[in-house]
């Protein structure tokens, strides 16, 4: 019995690829604190430790650098979480009398 013929690429089976949209990641968002005469260096670390889950050195740290640089950035986030943390500082400065500013920007 003899070979069948070969068809030059006729019947050939190709590969159908779909290509898909790729998802864009959402932005990220920067949590910064900003320093004030009035609010006490302990209040600020205490947010700090609280609200960011951060050590005591590192809620250190990050107080010097809003103390002598007069900002820091203490978290970058997505939209959502970065909202909660501003409002959830600000309104814990307010209940305690500090005029403590936090706010966010895109990074």
């Amino acid at each position: 019995m003899a070979d069948p013929p070969e068809k030059d690429g006729e019947g050939d089976v190709g590969t159908v690829t779909k290509t898909r949209p790729k998802t864009a990641k959402p932005p990220l968002y920067k949590v910064l604190l900003l320093n004030d005469d009035y609010t006490p260096m302990e209040f600020v670390v205490h947010v700090l430790e609280r609200f960011f889950g951060i050590t005591h050195q590192q809620a250190v740290d990050i107080m010097l650098t809003v103390h002598k640089k007069g900002v820091a950035v203490v978290g970058v986030f997505s939209f959502e979480i970065a909202e909660t943390k501003v409002t959830q500082v600000m309104d814990y400065a307010r209940r305690n009398q500090h005029p403590l500013q936090c706010t966010m920007e895109k990074e």
